[in-house]
Parts: C-alpha cells; structure tokens; sequence
C-alpha cells in the first residue's frame, strides 16, 4: 500500500504559496497526501489536486493556551486513528503542537520544516511567553527520530545551540524554492517613472513603516521619476500586523501607493524597478528568490534569512534593519542607475538558476521522506 503522507500547516493558502509543489511531487511518488490545516476558503481549491483535507482550526496568534491544548488533543486523534506514514509539520507552531501530538500517539517518522523563528525571536525577545515556547520546544522536539528543516544558516545555528536533538537529524533547505520557468528572467521595460515595490504582508516586521519613511525622505530628490507601491494584504491576526487606516494614513503623497494582494505576483514584479523588503528577520523569502529569477535588483537587510538572498554589491544592497538613512541612499543609487539595476538583476537570475530551483527543494523534500521510512 502506497504510504501515507501528511502536511500539517497553519493555514490553507500559506499551504498553497509554499508547499503544494512539494505535495504534488509526493503525489507523484505515489504517497497518499493529506494537508491537515485550517479552511479559510481554500479545501476545495486543494482538493482539486487530488489532495486530501482535514481542516483544523488552528489559531495563527497563539493567544489562548487553552485552545493550542485543544490543537494538541484534536491532532492526537487524527495521528492515532489515521496512523500517517509520515508527518511533514510546516512552521514552528504546527511543528510545536504537531510534534507532542505524534510523541503521544506514537509516530516516530515526523520532519519539521521551521521556516525561520519569526516574531517571537526578533530583538532578541526573552519574556515569559517566549521562555514558555522554549520549554514547549524541549518538550516537543527531543528526540532522535524527529528531523527538522530550516531555511537558512543562522536559523539552524540557533536551534542547534538548543541541544534539543543531533546534527545528523537538521536539514538546511534554502528556502520554499521558485518554478525557474514560470519565473524568467525579463528585461525591465522602459517606463516613465521607476517603480520600486515592496511586496509582502503589512505587518511592522516586514519594514513596511521603514519602507515608507525611507522613501519620504528622498522624495524631493526622485518625486519626478520614481513611485514606491507596497503590494500585499494586511495580516491583523498576526501580533505585528499593521491595521488598514494606519497604512492609508502613512501613504499621504501620490508617488507613494498600496494596491493590496496581488495573485500574479510575477506580473508584478516583472513590471517592477526594483524588489525591497526590510525585514527584521526572516526564514528565506520567497518573495526575494522570485525578485532574483526574473531579475531586479533587491535592496533587503542584513539579517536573517534576507542575507541569503543578496550578495552585497552582486544582485542588490544588504542595509541594517531599522536604518531609514541607509535604505533610502541605496534605493536613490539603484532609481538613479539604470545600468546598474540591469546588471544587478541579470546577477540575480544567476544566483536562483544556482540556489533556489524548486526541482532543488522538491528533490530534498522527496529524499527526506524516504530516508524517513528506511
């Protein structure tokens, strides 16, 4: 019989923007693939690949103790009566939850794919709640049969130093990875002002308000012959999330716009300048390697995750997280060099045809699974 897959993920269309390649190829591979998630809309969308659904109401915020519990209790069931071969946990709070379920039920064969700490580790946050996610995370991930996937090298590096399980059991997978032939690489088109976008959730982390003010700050030097548009949806579940009226109340000046989420994400970057995102912190963002394989230029920060993406001077500019002064200087040196921003890109194309191929990141997927049941 064919073996028994299961994807455990936050969140339906965080499934769909990072993993359904991988549960697809499995599929492929003739493993019975379930996603077990929360329904926002999605399930039949999901079904429709001939994947399987199980919808649990999982709380992106992690606010109430009560209800991770109850997460904790619902996913027992499903492990125990459906006895997957394999559980593919994605994100540290599927991972958390997912991983004290299988202990319970007696499922060894489980791979965690952390991809990046996120809120609760930036500035180097040591209150009761994030001490309370470190003991659920002894509790959860010792063991020698748990394997674990992260995105990037600081990331892996911290969670080592945890001495929760061997090296031998940590996978470094650069990312959710980019379809290289759906993403070419497309030479900027001539158009009267450059723009440069912002492409991401709005939430604080992310820089967005950084972003904002960085471009406010040069704007009497490139009002003529730039715009800057931010191109996501507000997240306000998330704890960094940025309500709407506060981001309409920022963009207060024409060259300065928000056109919310954008399906076609590689229409709007093909139509774009240049690709920034001044993250506080990150696994690996999918939307810097899809900014890298269709050739712009990236201006991110040097902080986790981003720095994967960006070799200083190559494909873009690292710049320190939180510095107005800084991000805005190499955005007015890319608006103001044409040249530049073509060889940058080009360089870009370079670097995803070398790093980040989703055939790559398929590939690592399939061979952890099958390392899994031998």
């Amino acid at each position: 019989m064919n073996k028994a897959l299961f994807i455990v993920v936050n969140v339906d269309w965080f499934f769909l923007s990072h993993r359904l390649p991988i549960a697809l190829a499995a599929k492929e591979k003739d493993y019975r693939v379930t996603i077990v998630s929360k329904d926002t809309g999605k399930r039949e969308e999901i079904e429709a690949l001939g994947l399987r659904f199980i919808n649990v109401e999982f709380e992106r915020s992690g606010a109430n103790p009560l209800h991770e519990f109850r997460c904790i209790k619902i996913l027992y069931k499903i492990y125990k009566s459906e006895k997957p071969d394999i559980i593919h946990h994605v994100t540290l709070k599927a991972s958390l939850l997912g991983c004290l379920a299988a202990k319970l039920s007696g499922i060894k064969r489980v791979v965690n794919a952390i991809s990046g700490f996120g809120y609760n580790f930036t500035d180097e946050r040591t209150g009761i709640k994030q001490r309370i996610i470190r003991t659920m995370m002894n509790m959860a991930f010792k063991s020698k049969k748990f394997h674990f996937i992260f995105q990037n090298p600081d990331d892996t590096n911290q969670f080592m130093k945890f001495n929760f399980v061997s090296e031998n059991q940590i996978h470094l997978i650069k990312g959710s990875g980019v379809d290289l032939n759906k993403f070419t690489y497309e030479k900027p088109i001539v158009k009267e002002k450059v723009q440069v976008i912002l492409p991401a959730r709005m939430l604080y982390d992310k820089g967005i308000i950084e972003f904002i003010q960085a471009a406010k700050k040069i704007k009497d030097k490139v009002v003529d012959k730039a715009e800057f548009v931010l191109v996501g949806d507000c997240d306000t579940i998330n704890l960094s999330g940025i309500k709407e009226e506060d981001i309409k109340r920022e963009i207060d000046i024409p060259f300065l716009k928000w056109i919310g989420f954008k399906k076609d994400i590689f229409s709007v970057i093909k139509n774009s300048d240049i690709v920034v995102l001044p993250s506080y912190r990150e696994g690996l963002p999918k939307s810097l390697i899809e900014a890298c394989a269709v050739g712009r230029p990236i201006v991110t920060t040097n902080v986790e995750g981003c720095r994967e993406c960006v070799i200083e001077g190559y494909n873009g500019y690292l710049v320190p997280a939180k510095n107005i002064d800084t991000l805005s200087e190499k955005m007015e040196d890319l608006i103001n060099d044409p040249e530049k921003r073509i060889r940058m890109g080009l360089n870009g194309r370079i670097l995803a045809e070398k790093n980040f191929s989703i055939d790559f990141v398929i590939r690592e997927h399939l061979r952890i699974y099958k390392d899994l049941e031998s």
